[in-house]
């Protein structure tokens, strides 16, 4: 996989009720919250239920409101995944690989050090919060452009 990135921040789905007050502007539109999410992270992880029952429409608009270093991760479902090289489905596999949980693994020390393994083979690393801890993302955000990724 080539990558511009080594490390992509970001959460399981751009939509936590929590975020209105926390993250988005007043009065964002609501189809406008993936394109202000992508101003401050890099990729999505999608979960099966919430990509399958997109329409080709849906698509076509998630992937023009992204910027093209954007990263849609898939969970693996029963429906094929849209064709883009923006979009990678999340196979077991691919996640044991690229995927750090930063919810279930806070450890930045750990964290530097996988990503810093990754790069020395150009690998990149998708940190993501299936909470949408918006703290923890920060952290990671902040630790990858210490780490100059």
């Amino acid at each position: 996989m080539s990558a511009s990135r080594l490390i992509y921040v970001g959460a399981e789905d751009w939509l936590h009720p929590h975020w209105r007050e926390a993250f988005y502007p007043d009065g964002l539109p609501d189809d406008w919250q993936l394109s202000y999410y992508n101003t401050r992270f890099q990729t999505v992880y999608l979960p099966a239920a919430c990509w399958q029952t997109a329409t080709a429409a849906d698509w076509v608009q998630w992937l023009a409101d992204t910027q093209p270093g954007f990263r849609f991760l898939l969970e693996p479902g029963t429906l094929p995944p849209p064709c883009d090289a923006r979009i990678i489905v999340a196979t077991p596999a691919w996640c044991d690989a690229h995927l750090w949980w930063i919810d279930a693994f806070p450890d930045l020390r750990e964290l530097a050090r996988q990503a810093s393994a990754r790069a020395a083979h150009g690998e990149p690393l998708f940190v993501i919060s299936r909470s949408g801890d918006l703290e923890k993302m920060e952290q990671a955000m902040i630790l990858s452009e210490v780490l100059g990724y």
